[in-house]
Formats: structure tokens, C-alpha cells, sequence
């Protein structure tokens, strides 16, 4: 079974998926607003959304006959802090390298 984490990367790996979070970002949207600057069918689209949808990246309102999907603000602090984690492991590696290197260096 897949955790979180895991859903939620494999969702934003896809550059169309990234896409239309930024746009979401931006505020909520249909899927034929979404669709527009893609090249690519409505039923794709729908099922890039499904994915964003099972990740709980976005979720779907409810506006009179329109169903405008928005982006869940929260569900990205998962993922970023889970970047900011590996970034501090590798900010610490490398300065370790440089405190090796600087080392040799002088001796």
C-alpha cells in the first residue's frame, strides 16, 4: 500500500499534473478551463485530474451545474516538508565535503 508522500509525488512527476496545480493556484477552474492550454483530449485531462484527485492534491466544489476543481493548499506541506528535510541532509554533506576538502588542501 502507498503512503501519502508517495501518492503525492507520483501525482506532481508529471509535468501536466504540475501544470494545472500552478493554475489551480491561481484559483479554482473547470476542467474545460483547465483543459485549454493543453493539447489533449477531455477524457486525459479528467484522468490527470483523478490522479491530483487520489493524491489529495485538489479537490472537486460544487458551483450551481459547474464543478470547479481546487487545489488543497495544505496537502503540498507534506511533500515541501519532505524537500526542506533533504535539503538540510545535503546542505550538511556537502559542507562536510568542504571541510574534507579544505583539509586536504592544506595538508
Amino acid at each position: 500500500m502507498e503512503d501519502s508522500l508517495s501518492r503525492k509525488l507520483a501525482a506532481l512527476a508529471d509535468p501536466t499534473r504540475r501544470a494545472i496545480i500552478a493554475r489551480l493556484a491561481r484559483g479554482d477552474a473547470t476542467v474545460s478551463e483547465l483543459q485549454q492550454p493543453f493539447d489533449i483530449s477531455q477524457p486525459a485531462i479528467s484522468r490527470h485530474l483523478k490522479v491530483l484527485e487520489a493524491a489529495g492534491l485538489i479537490e472537486q466544489g460544487r458551483a450551481a451545474q459547474a464543478r470547479p476543481r481546487r487545489l488543497k493548499v495544505d496537502a503540498l506541506r507534506e511533500p515541501s516538508i519532505w524537500f526542506d528535510e533533504v535539503a538540510v541532509l545535503w546542505r550538511d554533506s556537502f559542507d562536510r565535503l568542504d571541510a574534507l576538502l579544505a583539509e586536504d588542501k592544506e595538508g
